[in-house]
């Protein structure tokens, strides 16, 4: 799995974003990703929505042997009324560990927490009864999926937003 950039630490401003939340299980989970996203963009383009940035795929709580609460959204340039199934949200401003990768997610995510383990950086995280609960967690897409369909291939910027220094 080529990483395209590095592990590092940046400061991100606050994004709006419009999304999808769900519960799923682990096991399956990509394919209600596709469902999320072909129902986020038909949402999307029904409502004119001005996109300012990459979709994403967010952990809000992850356990791999369970559920996983996600969430498939956007940055937008603002807000608009949602409905029952697409609402606004935000991805909070902070410092975030994170790196680009192609290829395997898992990879990905193995080599930034290894990265942060070896750097002594704390994630913005808590104990959750449902698993590992996490303030800012996702992974942007920055291959259009028009031009490049292979998911494999697509440069994917993952990000994990680090505790607040004390």
């Amino acid at each position: 799995m080529p990483i395209i950039k590095d592990p590092n630490v940046d400061y991100r401003d606050q994004k709006l974003t419009m999304g999808i939340r769900t519960i799923t299980p682990f096991r399956g989970m990509f394919a209600v990703v596709d469902k999320l996203r072909k129902e986020l963009n038909q949402w999307l383009k029904e409502n004119d929505v001005e996109i300012a940035g990459p979709f994403f795929l967010r952990y809000h709580v992850i356990d791999m042997a369970g559920d996983m609460n996600i969430e498939f959204g956007v940055q937008v340039a603002a807000h608009v009324p949602g409905n029952e199934r697409v609402t606004a949200d935000i991805l909070p401003a902070g410092r975030y560990a994170n790196l680009t990768y192609v290829g395997s997610g898992m990879t990905g995510n193995k080599t930034l927490i290894q990265w942060a383990r070896d750097n002594e950086l704390p994630w913005d995280r808590w104990d959750d009864e449902r698993g590992d609960g996490f303030r800012c967690r996702y992974e942007a897409y920055l291959t259009d999926p028009q031009i490049e369909h292979r998911k494999t291939k697509w440069e994917i910027d993952l990000a994990i937003k680090l505790a607040e220094e004390q």
